[in-house]
């Protein structure tokens, strides 16, 4: 266990609090002209990091990842969906399902964060 995994778990808890925020704010402008889907992407960010084929260390403060070293999840506009006659393009089936899976992902995380204070607790005893 090192602080490298810990690290990477706190980053993937904080993404599913914005994930959360993003897809909440998303259905609530389901009636508001004009209004874009945002989307929070981390898990790609994840993937070069650890592959090195990403993103760029930018203070020495920030975690070192493989070859990478800033892994801060983006939120972004969605732009893959249909657009309503407002300008609008909230589907809020999509965005409940979203919801779904990001409290899935949720307990993912905090299952194993507990499993690793578990194997601590284990060795300190």
């Amino acid at each position: 266990m090192n602080n490298m995994s810990y690290g990477i778990l706190k980053k993937a808890l904080d993404t599913a609090s914005l994930r959360q925020e993003t897809i909440s704010s998303n259905i609530a402008n389901v009636n508001t002209p004009g209004y874009k889907v945002n989307k929070v992407a981390f898990e790609s960010h994840l993937k070069q990091a650890l592959d090195g084929t990403g993103l760029v260390r930018t203070d020495d403060g920030h975690m070192h990842i493989g070859g990478s070293d800033t892994l801060d999840p983006t939120v972004h506009k969605r732009t893959n969906t249909s657009v309503k006659d407002n300008g609008n393009n909230v589907d809020v089936d999509y965005e409940m399902a979203e919801l779904a899976a990001n409290n899935i992902y949720y307990d993912a995380v905090v299952s194993q964060l507990n499993a690793k204070y578990a194997m601590m607790r284990t060795v300190l005893k």
